[in-house]
């Protein structure tokens, strides 16, 4: 089969043209900006890429069109495909109907933590010697790419087992049910819900309908793992649930075993980080590892009780996650310069910035953090989440904003020094970014830990500032006085 996918750069979008590249269908594609990195990955798969969404394309004669959701109407493509009556589909259902129909599919879904856990799930399954296929929405460095059928491939022998990130996004324009109700999950991860997307949802009452929605999908032979301190999610399981399921993150589990259904997975932080892990009161070893954060451990819990649904022993799953590498863009150590360390981190939305931020100060003491944001999310963009933002920024030592007010696709419709104004003196907003960088330079100290947290390219900051902090005038401003 020849599928023309529209939209063909965007993270699931590019990991999908993989998968079908793997699995033996021509794939061509085309999107609004083909530029590398995504557009050398795809080439190297042998798949040609268009740049726009012209009319033309028709000319190509695919017997599939793969519609991306970044594709609305109006666009000029999509409105030949509908003229003509051609066959079009989106990405999450020809997925589910051409990937994932004959897989034991592991989903995760939740506002945050999605790409981590999904990575830390494939490695424990890869570690067990499951060879799984998966889609993540980033780069898991144990593998080194985001999408495959499995280690083998498309051989007759390869994995049955699929991990997908479950996205709650909406699936096209002409398709507004979540993603993740097209993967028929048999395994699903509901990891935490908060309100989120404030461009296709009006409140979190919306989201928990979706995620109702996904819980409807898994079958009575199937499990759902999710996470016991989210109120939003317990709603959602009082609105129906017709499979095994189980909880992660119990608190006072020696109090609670009275209750069937609050047994489940806990945890027992040790202060190095890592921690013990324990099921309805039974340990069963200690998690050792160099991640920081609350976050990353319930990921790591919910990613051991959603391997040991398809056999992977607690134990053994405790084991691999030693050797977890994690994610390209989560607390990913950029460079050091002057003794000055630069991270790049996926975080975007208030929890994910303060739970990021936290994990970073519980690593390095007193040490200054320095945080370096751009709210860039459409969420972000609409506002909905700005008065979060002091308090999610609250254990970082200084504060610098990027955001562009006015008209425009990257430009923020509210003013964000005014929404960092409760931090006070620590806090500036810049909204051109040689002059935030020039700030953060001049500021920065050895010792100092700079965070920088976007769900963008950030125009690039992270090299910026290395090279800014490595520059001759200002390495002589960090020298240390003479005694």
């Amino acid at each position: 089969m020849h599928i023309h996918i529209l939209g063909i750069c965007g993270t699931f979008m590019g990991g999908l043209a993989v998968l079908a590249k793997q699995a033996g269908h021509e794939v061509t594609g085309c999107d609004a900006n083909v530029y590398p990195p995504m557009s050398t990955q795809l080439e190297a798969q042998g798949i040609a890429l268009v740049q726009g969404f012209g009319a033309e394309q028709i000319a190509l004669a695919p017997d599939l069109f793969v519609v991306g959701n970044v594709v609305s109407r109006g666009n000029p493509l999509m409105e030949e495909i509908l003229n003509r009556g051609l066959p079009y589909t989106s990405g999450p259902q020809w997925i589910g109907e051409h990937i994932l129909a004959d897989k034991w599919v592991l989903a995760v879904a939740g506002t945050h933590g999605k790409t981590t856990t999904s990575a830390m799930l494939a490695w424990i399954l890869e570690d067990a010697g499951y060879d799984p296929g998966f889609l993540i929405g980033g780069v898991p460095m144990n593998f080194g790419i985001s999408a495959r059928l499995s280690g083998k491939g498309a051989d007759a022998s390869a994995s049955s087992f699929f991990v997908i990130e479950a996205d709650e996004y909406d699936t096209a324009f002409f398709d507004k049910r979540s993603k993740f109700v097209h993967y028929h999950a048999k395994t699903a991860i509901l990891n935490n819900l908060e309100y989120d997307h404030a461009d296709i949802f009006p409140d979190l009452a919306a989201i928990e309908t979706q995620f109702h929605h996904l819980v409807r999908t898994v079958p009575g032979i199937g499990r759902l793992v999710v996470n016991a301190r989210e109120a939003s999610l317990q709603r959602v399981l009082a609105r129906g649930c017709w499979s095994d399921k189980e909880l992660f993150g119990i608190e006072n589990q020696s109090d609670q075993r009275e209750s069937v259904d609050q047994q489940g997975w806990s945890l027992t932080t040790h202060a190095d980080g890592n921690f013990d892990v324990s099921f309805n009161g039974v340990s069963l070893g200690t998690v050792e590892w160099a991640l920081t954060g609350e976050h990353n451990r319930m990921n790591a819990v919910a990613a051991i009780a959603a391997a040991r649904h398809v056999g992977v022993p607690a134990e053994q799953a405790i084991k691999a996650l030693a050797t977890f590498e994690n994610v390209k863009r989560r607390m990913e150590l950029r460079g050091t310069v002057n003794q000055i360390a630069v991270y790049d981190d996926f975080a975007h939305h208030p929890t994910a910035i303060a739970t990021t931020v936290a994990g970073l100060r519980k690593k390095v003491g007193e040490i200054r953090i320095l945080a370096v944001l751009e709210p860039r999310s459409n969420t972000m963009k609409l506002g909905a989440m700005k008065d979060a933002l002091p308090d999610s920024l609250i254990d970082a030592d200084l504060v610098f904003g990027y955001g562009a007010q006015g008209q425009g696709k990257e430009a923020l419709g509210w003013d964000l020094g005014e929404a960092l104004a409760p931090l006070g003196e620590k806090a500036r907003a810049y909204d051109v970014l040689d002059q935030l960088v020039a700030a953060v330079a001049q500021a920065a100290r050895p010792g100092d830990q700079i965070l920088v947290m976007s769900n963008g390219g950030f125009g690039g900051v992270h090299q910026k500032l290395l090279d800014a902090l490595a520059a001759p005038t200002n390495r002589a401003s960090h020298l240390p006085a003479s005694t």
